[in-house]
């Protein structure tokens, strides 16, 4: 039996924002307080039976008061259909941990308070997974520098690895993107004119 929206809305009732289906795709939004029961719900009804979680991402809006869309990537076998769970919430505010619903969420919910800073509630193990335990900051938000805040090298006077503030050798340079031939071989320029129709 495949997923309809009118069932979908019945069983996430007030939990639910909106609902669509675009693209072959049902895109949910609920409430950020309701993840837990929702996803259980979706588990564990017969006409859904979402068991696997694929994914958990989000996205950062950061001048948006809700800064964080996060998104979880649901897939029912027994139906042969998949199903995008979001939600919105704010910088300062804690998600609840769905490794009480989904055990594999405890990596991906820890590949996100790394990366984004967001924050999950009663989470087992909540420490950094992809950078160090000393690292400054989350490298995905969008307010992150490109050079990131330190460097790490090993130091042979130290005989260790050091951690140091970011030092740009080289100055910026300004690159002209609308001559992408620049450096190219002249002879390879004038092959590459004659070739053209409009030459």
């Amino acid at each position: 039996m495949k997923l309809g929206l009118e069932l979908l809305s019945d069983l996430l009732g007030p939990d639910l924002i909106r609902l669509d289906h675009t693209h072959g795709m049902t895109v949910a939004q609920i409430y950020p307080a309701a993840i837990v029961r929702a996803l259980t719900i979706l588990r564990d009804h017969h006409d859904c039976s979402f068991r696997q979680l694929i994914d958990i991402t989000a996205i950062d809006y950061p001048n948006q008061q809700a800064r964080f869309k996060v998104i979880y990537n649901m897939l029912s076998h027994h139906h042969n259909q998949r199903l995008i769970l979001t939600t919105y919430i704010d910088e300062g505010t804690p998600l609840h941990s769905i490794t009480s619903v989904f055990e594999c969420a405890n990596w991906l919910e820890r590949e996100l308070w790394d990366l984004f800073g967001i924050g999950f509630h009663d989470h087992p193990d909540l420490r950094r997974i992809l950078t160090d335990y000393t690292f400054g900051g989350h490298p995905l938000r969008k307010d992150f520098p490109l050079s990131g805040y330190g460097q790490v090298r090993y130091d042979p006077s130290l005989e260790r690895v050091s951690y140091e503030p970011v030092d740009l050798k080289q100055p910026y340079r300004s690159f002209d993107f609308l001559s992408p031939w620049e450096g190219m071989d002249p002879r390879s320029r004038e092959y590459l004119k004659a070739d053209t129709p409009d030459a």
